[in-house]
């Protein structure tokens, strides 16, 4: 079963879902602010990467918000992914798992490719 995990309001995920359903692909989607999520499924996610720094959006609004200092802490894993969980939308959505891979990012000829 794939899962899908994000903000339900960002236009992102929005393309990811209709991606999703417009190639009859059966999914869950996982909305980290109403149904939450953990340290230990971000330190999953992060094992499960070549580069963990993808899941650290650089280029939405929380980013542009940060202090140098919060920026800083972004550079770390054990001190960017308890600032993921402080500010959710820091995130790079939407992180989407196949139980075998896991992608971060939306990108129409990706998900092509590895889901169909």
């Amino acid at each position: 079963m794939i899962i899908l995990y994000g903000l339900a309001n960002c236009d992102t995920i929005k393309k990811a879902r209709h991606w999703l359903k417009e190639n009859k692909l059966d999914y869950q989607f996982h909305e980290i602010r109403r149904d939450g999520f953990s340290l230990e499924l971000l330190q999953q996610f992060a094992a499960r990467l070549d580069d963990w720094q993808v899941l650290v959006n650089r280029k939405g609004v929380t980013w542009r918000k940060f202090s140098p200092e919060q920026r800083q802490r972004a550079e770390t894993l054990e001190m960017a992914l308890p600032l993921i969980l402080e500010y959710p939308t820091l995130m790079k959505r939407p992180v989407l798992d196949t139980g075998d891979t896991l992608l971060v990012g939306y990108d129409a000829k990706v998900y092509e490719k590895t889901l169909l």
